[in-house]
């Protein structure tokens, strides 16, 4: 059987860091289904999931990653053709992939301790963004 929930959110850019764990265990709560795998897709060019502790040290560690590895100030082809000064947005979140899945059972996400699922929007504006969450399972 699969499910399919939309997660919508509102994000400041820039490499803001939200923990969407709470939302995605909730849709797997709602699902009806006991057992399976949920996946995360976020539809967007600029933005990505993962999972990581979501500490504020370690969010701060994760975001200076990001910017000794594609920094915002630096000339990238894309803004030649779109003048959208987010070159460097594309890269972060091709470099952190849109899609994340995680085995569920008795309806619980099967995370780590310290593991929580995060979305992570790199564009250089504020967005409106609407996450797929698919399950499947029985």
């Amino acid at each position: 059987m699969i499910r399919t929930e939309a997660v919508d959110l509102h994000s400041q850019g820039s490499g803001q860091v939200i923990n969407i764990t709470q939302a995605i265990a909730q849709a797997v709560q709602n699902s009806g289904l006991g057992s399976g795998i949920v996946t995360v897709f976020c539809p967007s060019a600029t933005s990505g999931v993962t999972t990581i502790e979501y500490e504020e040290g370690a969010v701060h560690d994760f975001q200076r990653l990001f910017d000794q590895l594609a920094p915002p100030d630096q000339m990238y082809e894309h803004h030649l053709r779109w003048g959208g000064g987010n070159g460097h947005s594309h890269v972060r979140a091709a470099l952190l992939g849109p899609s994340l899945t995680i085995p569920f059972v008795n309806r619980r996400l099967t995370l780590g301790t310290w593991q929580q699922i995060v979305f992570v929007d790199f564009d250089a504006r504020p967005r409106q963004r609407s996450l797929v969450v698919q399950m499947m399972g029985e």
